[in-house]
């Protein structure tokens, strides 16, 4: 990162914090930005707190006594919050002075190029948003409950502060400006204020409250003001002295309640009684203040007028002041024609972006409801029969029930390769690991595996693939089972079935031609048929990524492998089967062949030496067989027996050799030894 002087554009380099400058778009401005546009929603509820400080009334014994006062309580606890909130402007600014910014020159293409001199950092904010900074940072409120109205109160006795504090208060719209650029430049860092649905409709929700608080302090601040205007017009209309004491400004201030020339006015004068509200022979017109005289709004405790004063600015605010019965005060009809304007233009940003967030959180769920009807609409269409409409239709509720309607593919491919293969050995490594003949495996072929596996979900009944078809893709089972079967070829007599379980795999006739050195264009054939048992969620390798794994890797294939292969395919387990039952056939033929031609050979012999010459134990022996015939013509008689069974016997040897048990094709060998120096 270059450098210019001591300055540091990231704030976790080591240094002194005065010579830090901080990149815009790193964590501790984002969070800062942040917190500050809190802040600004906190000094903004704060700053109409001071329109609650004056009230109308003092109680003296039981009476309620007509004056003016201000809460000292209240504008204590509100100054201290305010000074707080100010602190944070101020330490916003000395930020802005330390942030580096993007040259606009270097924008052509890229993020563009960060300017960190400070000079020209505090020469760029002096001339940008230094001064709004400013204005919003003073402390004009504190100043003026304080030290002005005190002082305007003690020479004039006047009741003008309350307009003096509503003028200074005009400092409330640059804070609300700051909230604006705020909020774009979190949104150009991050894409979005909030991180959640629901925490930007709170957000634009409680925007539309701080409306209504504004309002509603507005209107008690100005009921006031009303209330005060109907007291001095009548006191300058009392033109005689009564008691002995004529009208004062000053008497209208609830300090002055104990002097005796006060008492003594305010028991005889009619001021109070024809600014009374509730008196209907009064000339004065209250308008749309009326209400916080009648109820005694202007006399209650803060927590009372305060919701009171809030559900007015929010009902009106709502109902763009329909409800409102002027007087022809210029003042009060301005008041109420800015409440009509402000009223519509709020909610219908408060409804638009409400609606915005709210249809965002369930836009999944919309999409696959309209997708869904499509489908509907299009099987009707298309007159598909009952059963594929029921499989289609529970093959789209497994599919949502296991995505959520997220297309993960598309969002993988926008993340750059490192983070995608991160992201991919994240979710596919440890089921990767759980499939044995990928568990000898080294990490880098691994790696390169979970970079180009693809998720796959199938219904129960689907087929995967049949016996004859081409194999697209090999899938390798983390939930559910597959029935796996084969007639080798269709022949008549012979079929194998097996279930595949979770950690089995299948398609890997693939394996063996991605393998070939020189593999043909036509993928291979499938030997067995694949169904779906239960609903099964795998991983699947495509033929072409399988291909360039094989290409890329192959200097990592080893005789382990290949022993590792053959014995968890159970392609190569079938043709095992069959190798052992037919090698067993060709024993037990071979073993009765010899048998029987040893037995006929015996017979032979005994055919051959009978009829013709003796030796000469036989010659010594045919007095005794010549003594006894009936003897000699049964023992001729059980050898042509036996040789006639012995040639029997031989026919049908020689009709078993002619009859060949059906045999399976053996599976081709993948080549894991094309290169003879990784043989192990």
């Amino acid at each position: 990162m270059p450098k210019i002087g001591r300055s540091k554009v990231f704030p976790e380099d080591h240094g002194p914090w005065q010579k830090q400058i901080l990149d815009p778009g790193s964590e501790v401005v984002l969070q800062w930005n942040r917190v500050f546009i809190i802040s600004c929603l906190v000094a903004l509820f704060i700053d109409p707190l001071y329109f609650y400080l004056p009230s109308v009334g003092g109680l003296v014994g039981d009476t309620l006594n007509p004056c003016m006062k201000t809460d000292l309580n209240l504008r204590i606890v509100v100054t201290c919050f305010r000074t707080v909130a100010d602190l944070f402007y101020l330490l916003h600014m000395v930020i802005k002075f330390r942030t580096a910014y993007v040259a606009p020159s270097s924008r052509v293409f890229g993020r563009g190029e960060l300017v960190m001199d400070p000079k020209k950092i505090a020469r760029r904010y002096l001339r940008s948003d230094f001064f709004i900074d400013l204005v919003a940072a003073l402390p004009l409120p504190q100043i003026v409950i304080w030290f002005i109205i005190p002082a305007i109160r003690t020479t004039h006795a006047d009741h003008n502060n309350n307009a003096l504090a509503l003028i200074v208060l005009i400092q409330y719209i640059p804070r609300l400006y700051l909230i604006f650029p705020l909020s774009s430049q979190i949104i150009k860092t991050t894409g979005l204020v909030t991180k959640t649905a629901w925490a930007g409709a709170v957000y634009n929700l409680l925007l539309y409250m701080l409306a209504s608080h504004v309002l509603g302090a507005s209107w008690y601040l100005l009921s006031i003001e009303r209330q005060t205007a109907c007291w001095k017009t009548e006191c300058r209309n009392e033109t005689e002295s009564i008691n002995g004491a004529k009208c004062k400004f000053a008497y209208l201030d609830c300090d002055t309640w104990y002097q005796t020339e006060r008492q003594n006015w305010a028991n005889s004068t009619p001021v109070f009684q024809n600014c009374n509200p509730d008196n209907s022979g009064i000339t004065f017109n209250f308008g749309i203040f009326e209400d916080a005289l009648t109820k005694n709004v202007v006399s209650s405790s803060f927590v009372k007028k305060y919701l009171y004063c809030l559900w007015w600015g929010l009902q009106n605010l709502s109902s763009y002041g329909q409800n409102l019965q002027t007087s022809t005060f210029i003042g009060e009809t301005s008041f109420a024609i800015l409440i009509a304007i402000l009223g519509l233009v709020l909610f219908a940003h408060l409804i638009g972006n409400m609606q915005t967030y709210l249809q965002s959180i369930t836009v999944r769920l919309e999409e696959w409801r309209l997708k869904r009807r499509d489908t509907e609409e299009w099987m009707r269409h298309r007159q598909l029969p009952p059963d594929l409409r029921e499989r289609v239709r529970r093959f789209l509720q497994y599919k949502w029930l296991a995505t959520r309607g997220v297309d993960e593919e598309s969002i993988l491919r926008a993340l750059p390769t490192d983070l995608r293969r991160d992201i991919q050995r994240h979710l596919c490594l440890d089921l990767v690991r759980r499939v044995p003949f990928f568990s000898q495996m080294d990490d880098q072929l691994l790696d390169a595996i979970c970079e180009r596996l693809v998720s796959s979900l199938s219904t129960e009944g689907t087929y995967i693939v049949r016996e004859g078809d081409p194999v697209t893709e090999m899938l390798f089972i983390i939930r559910g089972r597959l029935e796996s079967s084969t007639t080798n070829g269709g022949r008549t007599g012979f079929f194998n079935s097996i279930t595949l379980r979770p950690g089995d795999f299948c398609g890997e006739e693939l394996l063996a031609w991605a393998l070939l050195p020189k593999s043909a264009l036509n993928l291979p054939s499938s030997t067995r048929t694949v169904r779906v048992l239960v609903e099964v969620e795998a991983f699947a390798l495509r033929a072409e990524d399988l291909k360039f794994v094989a290409n890329q890797f192959r200097r990592l294939h080893s005789k382990k492998l290949q022993h590792t292969f053959r014995f968890y395919s159970h392609h190569w387990r079938t043709w095992a089967a069959c190798f052992i039952q037919a090698a067993w056939r060709r024993f037990k033929r071979r073993q009765m062949a010899r048998d029987l031609s040893l037995q006929e050979s015996f017979s032979s012999v005994s055919d051959e030496h009978i009829p013709d010459g003796r030796t000469q134990e036989e010659e010594e022996d045919g007095e005794a067989a010549s003594s006894t015939p009936s003897q000699a013509k049964q023992n001729l008689g059980v050898m042509i027996l036996a040789s006639r069974f012995a040639a029997s016997t031989r026919r049908g040897a020689q009709k078993i050799k002619s009859v060949e048990l059906p045999k399976i094709r053996k599976p081709e060998e993948p080549d894991f030894f094309a290169e003879p120096d990784d043989y192990e």
